[in-house]
């Protein structure tokens, strides 16, 4: 059997206060993130990094000045090769998008493993262009100037994985076990997108959707309370909705415990540490919350683990080329965002 290089994408974090700028610059000039003419992107990015650095460097003093992204996926990366076998043979390499380790280093470090198959996993259940999309080109320009020519199989979403699904549904099952006697709403909170984004083609909204319907059925609990909503709302523009905090201050007016459960991040980090933990934990309390609990993410969860582990062997199974977890399509036609192009 030949060598295999499984690329694991997330988006990485600054790994301390000074890196927190070149970090948002990184972020904000992505054309998929900031969507505007070419010339006015670099000066907008750094313009906007400049006047968000120090907000955020408050948000990562919280968690001791930088993000536990890289940590944590490391982490995944160390079980994923656990549960594929043989580290000599089979190897997972951390892929940030916007800090350290990047894509053009990791092209290098994979080169040197000499690989005779890649697999590109990103840590992004549901597809979106600006999350799967842009890894993957970010890399396909990466492992070009490195010379890889080794076949690639992509992954481009997997939102109702059952190893997932398991990872999701035990966490919120006993969360759900330890509420009082007041009623409880399940709040299954993803990132959330401009609307513009979605009504562009983006299928992530969909996809999310799929993921908290197939959590609620795995859960079998009968007249369960639950909503989908979205976080980290930022800027001017329209967001999908209903938004995370909403939701909460809903619950409180009508006495509903939360337990809030991100189902999009699979990786603790800034945006599950502090935004729902510190935020709107002390946000469930000013609005009269009656109990806030937050499930964990799935993080090395062993289903999950075991369910990226299914995902690397059915690529391998198949030619290289980029489809879903089980070669099903998750984007009905019309998203023309979608990553097996739909129009």
């Amino acid at each position: 059997m030949s060598r295999v290089a499984v690329i694991l994408f997330n988006l990485g974090g600054p790994d301390g206060p000074e890196a927190v700028k070149p970090f948002l610059r990184n972020l904000f000039s992505d054309p998929a993130i900031l969507r505007v003419p070419a010339l006015l992107r670099r000066p907008l990015a750094a313009a906007i990094a400049g006047r968000r650095a120090v907000a955020a460097r408050e948000i990562y003093a919280k968690l001791g000045g930088g993000s536990p992204l890289l940590p944590n996926t490391v982490a995944q990366a160390d079980a994923l090769e656990s549960a594929l076998g043989d580290p000599d043979e089979v190897r997972a390499f951390p892929c940030m998008r916007y800090w350290h380790p990047r894509a053009e280093a990791v092209a290098a470090e994979v080169k040197a493993f000499a690989p005779g198959r890649l697999v590109l996993l990103p840590l992004y259940p549901q597809f979106s262009t600006t999350t799967t999309a842009s890894s993957l080109a970010d890399w396909q320009a990466a492992a070009k100037g490195a010379g890889l020519t080794a076949p690639a199989n992509a992954v481009c979403c997997y939102p109702t994985e059952p190893g997932l699904i398991a990872a999701l549904a035990e966490g919120i099952r006993r969360a759900l076990k330890e509420g009082g006697s007041h009623p409880v709403r399940l709040l299954l909170t993803a990132h959330g997108l401009p609307e513009r984004v979605v009504a562009a083609g983006d299928p992530y909204q969909r996809q999310v959707e799929d993921t908290a319907a197939a959590v609620v059925r795995a859960l079998r609990v009968p007249n369960l309370d639950w909503q989908v909503c979205y976080q980290s709302r930022v800027g001017p523009l329209r967001w999908i909705g209903p938004a995370t905090d909403d939701e909460v201050r809903r619950a409180g007016r009508e006495g509903r415990g939360v337990v809030m459960a991100p189902i999009a991040f699979v990786s603790e980090h800034s945006e599950t540490l502090v935004e729902l933990d510190m935020e709107y934990g002390h946000l469930a309390q000013e609005s009269g919350v009656p109990s806030y609990r937050r499930v964990p993410t799935v993080s090395t969860h062993p289903a999950f683990i075991a369910g990226l582990a299914s995902l690397v062997r059915g690529a391998l199974a198949r030619g290289p080329g980029i489809a879903p977890a089980d070669g099903r399509r998750y984007c009905p036609a019309g998203y023309r965002g979608c990553a097996l192009g739909h129009s």
